[in-house]
């Protein structure tokens, strides 16, 4: 287990450091028009209600995104689910084990479908970040990787103070056909 955590922690460093790499070359103008909200946006209230503040920045949803889709990538990769299925809530964790998580992403891991352009890319949301009536997290986008597009659609719940994995959905469809969509 210290190896896979060694490993991601090397990964993620070698992106943070690409990404300052590119920051840093990239002209003063074009850095000026990429500054990133700090939060997601409000969504302008309704005629009759408001809408309820987000219930976590940008950055912490940036943050549960790639980390979940990069440590599946990571049991693509491997074969092994356990990580997964261990950082995941205790519910997930009854319903699914890491046999069960193997044989629901083998497609992707029989394609080789690399998930790493979630390091990378700015997620696209397809719905405002927000919480149900159970107190649960949503978030639903697409990575706008090509030939072929990462749409997720995670879930998570508070366990013990953190945001924990409840539930995952990802594809793979056709970037066109998204962007049809």
């Amino acid at each position: 287990m210290k190896t896979i955590e060694r490993s991601f922690v090397r990964r993620i460093t070698r992106v943070l450091i690409a990404l300052m790499l590119l920051q840093l070359c990239m002209p003063d103008s074009a850095r000026s028009q990429q500054k990133m909200p700090t939060t997601v946006p409000t969504p302008t209230p309704k005629a009759s209600r408001l809408e309820p503040p987000l219930p976590i920045s940008l950055e912490q949803a940036l943050y549960l995104i790639r980390s979940t889709l990069l440590t599946l990538n990571d049991a693509n990769r491997s074969g092994n689910y356990t990580v997964l299925h261990d950082l995941a809530a205790p519910d997930f964790q009854a319903q699914n084990s890491a046999a069960d998580l193997g044989e629901n992403f083998s497609d992707l891991r029989r394609r080789n479908f690399d998930l790493y352009g979630a390091a990378l890319l700015a997620p696209q949301f397809t719905e405002t970040p927000a919480l149900d009536q159970n107190g649960l997290l949503r978030l639903v986008g697409y990575f706008p990787t090509k030939p072929q597009q990462i749409k997720f659609d995670l879930v998570f719940q508070v366990v013990g103070g953190q945001w924990r994995l409840i539930a995952i959905a990802v594809a793979t469809p056709e970037a066109a056909q998204t962007a049809a969509q």
